[in-house]
């Protein structure tokens, strides 16, 4: 189908959705299995990323991406940080499965699920990575195809980290200090099993018709007010999302019910990850609902909640608009990378070493859309770079995006895609907080990369 009767498809579908869409978080490319972790006033976002295009119509996932926030509506796309080439003795091409990422003594260690091969671990010096391989060979040893898969984990307050995992049941080791190695003392040589027992995590009836629990795959492990949390994938395909608790991180477990119920905008998969910032509680999740989304092609959520006085989850329901108020405005006086989106259409991303992380493939009609800019007492003047074998403009409109124009871009070829200029623009005076669009226009094709763009007092 020809390029641009399919953004014409794709256009209706957002035209309804793109003023108040929040849901999912990333447009750009597929992501799926959201672990987010808070650290120096900013979430952090890990992703798997399923593949535009399967193999043997199954998951296809080679790399793992993040993406961060201070606002908790504009996203920072940072790539991907690690992928299966970061592990030099591995033999697979495929199997990037559902991560998590945790920092400790300044160091960010990166647990990572390779399907059936087990879970490994990447450590670095930044949220960003590079993540490399400390140890050369995978952290628990196994080589089941489904057990050693998501997941997860946790420094107490006593210092004692914990990384769980699994499908069909759930383990853990306690991880020493170093988060690279674990205690061999206790259990099957350091893998303890969990008892997979109705009252620790619900009754259900597996496919063959026998007994057996509600729990399935993709456990999340967390602390909150002295109460220890396990969420997990429940009840088959399509999964829910359930919940356990304890008053130890080993358990005794108590089945507490379910989170998220079947809905036919998530995928046959889910898989959950909550945190706290800035007063607010968060409920990550994956659903399928971008254009040509699916089972294997799912994409990233988020939904703000309140605890219960008790301590425990509500009924949380997926939406479209998803996070309604930010946390904070984003200032648009400094310098902005193009890639941090509240909401895009139909345009990617791409890296190199050189200039980091950029948007590509902008073509006319395309939009990127930034929330919540704060351009206090007035802007007058704005600036965007970018690289270009084609002219084009960015068009500059606020609150949607066919909204007040205030001004437009001009970008010129700068002689190729990967050579780099600053343009310069007048706008209208611009006061206030809005939501800020840039809607590219040009000739037919891709018009030009861009890097990013500020405005001036």
């Amino acid at each position: 189908m020809h390029r641009k009767v399919i953004l014409s498809i794709i256009t209706v579908f957002l035209s309804g959705m793109s003023v108040y869409a929040q849901n999912p978080i990333v447009q750009t490319y597929f992501t799926a299995d959201p672990a987010p972790m808070v650290y120096n006033d900013t979430v952090y976002v890990y992703t798997s990323h399923d593949e535009d295009s399967t193999k043997a119509n199954f998951f296809t996932m080679y790399d793992w991406r993040c993406y961060s926030t201070a606002d908790m509506v504009n996203w920072t796309d940072h790539g991907a940080v690690a992928s299966l080439k970061s592990f030099k003795w591995l033999e697979k091409d495929n199997g990037a499965w559902a991560p998590q990422c945790i920092e400790r003594n300044g160091k960010f260690y990166l647990y990572v699920p390779i399907h059936g091969t087990g879970v490994c671990v990447l450590v670095a010096d930044s949220p960003y990575g590079p993540f490399t391989d400390p140890l050369g060979k995978k952290l628990v040893d196994s080589d089941h195809l489904w057990q050693d898969i998501d997941p997860t984990v946790f420094v107490d307050d006593d210092g004692q980290a914990y990384l769980y995992w699994g499908n069909p049941s759930v383990w853990y080791v306690k991880l020493n200090e170093d988060m690279i190695s674990y205690d061999k003392s206790i259990g099957d040589n350091g893998v303890v099993s969990v008892e997979m027992t109705t009252e620790s995590f619900g009754e259900s009836v597996r496919p063959d018709g026998t007994p057996g629990t509600k729990y399935v795959e993709g456990p999340w492990f967390y602390k909150r007010n002295n109460l220890y949390y396990l969420l997990y994938a429940v009840n088959g395909i399509p999964e829910s999302i359930g919940y356990s608790t304890s008053h130890s991180p080993t358990g005794a477990w108590e089945y507490k019910g379910l989170i998220m119920e079947r809905h036919p905008k998530l995928a046959f998969t889910n898989h959950s990850g909550v945190i706290d910032f800035k007063g607010n509680s968060y409920f990550f999740y994956h659903n399928e609902a971008l254009p040509n989304g699916g089972g294997f092609r799912r994409s990233t959520c988020v939904e703000q909640f309140e605890y219960n006085a008790d301590g425990s989850i509500p009924s949380i329901a997926p939406t479209v608009e998803g996070i309604k108020t930010g946390v904070a405005c984003l200032n648009p006086f400094k310098r902005n990378e193009a890639e941090t989106i509240a909401w895009s259409e139909s345009v990617k991303t791409k890296g190199d070493r050189k200039k980091g992380v950029y948007v590509s493939q902008i073509n006319n009609g395309d939009y990127i859309k930034v929330r919540s800019v704060d351009f206090a007492k007035g802007a007058k003047m704005f600036q965007a770079t970018a690289a270009s074998i084609e002219s084009g403009k960015i068009e500059i409109r606020l609150d949607t995006k066919d909204g007040q124009l205030v001004g437009v871009c001009e970008i010129e070829n700068t002689g190729s895609i990967d050579s780099w200029k600053t343009f310069t623009t007048k706008v209208d005076k611009v006061e206030g907080i809005h939501d800020l669009y840039f809607v590219f226009k040009g000739n037919e094709g891709e018009l030009f990369n861009f890097d990013a763009w500020q405005f001036c007092e």
